[in-house]
């Protein structure tokens, strides 16, 4: 799959997506690009966006992009705090579907 981790997320993180194409929002040129331009240029060439922006999905409409959102919610986009989520994160990266967005919680966020 590939992978594109928003700029509010450390960027070691991508390390720990194993057997994936993992690139960050500068890595893939689009650094300072806005929520709605953002999602036009990963259509297509991206097949999972992973995020903290919980607003997203309220605030575009997601069916109209062919790419899955997975958001992380998390006491902080810290990697100690983040990574425990990579797991469900990895299995929810494979039953992910384009136009559609899943949250991915720590239990105390819930």
């Amino acid at each position: 799959m590939r992978l594109l981790l928003d700029e509010c997320l450390p960027k070691q993180l991508k390390r720990h997506f194993i057997g994936h194409q993992t690139l960050t929002v500068p890595e893939a040129g689009l650094a300072s690009l806005k929520n709605g331009a953002l999602l036009r240029q990963l259509s297509g060439k991206f097949d999972v966006f992973i995020t903290v922006d919980s607003n997203l999905r309220f605030q575009q409409n997601l069916a109209a992009f062919n790419i899955a959102v997975i958001v992380l919610r998390a006491h902080s986009n810290d990697m100690a705090d983040l990574l425990p989520l990579v797991p469900e994160v990895l299995t929810m990266i494979e039953s992910a579907k384009p136009g559609m967005a899943v949250e991915v919680r720590t239990p105390e966020s819930k």
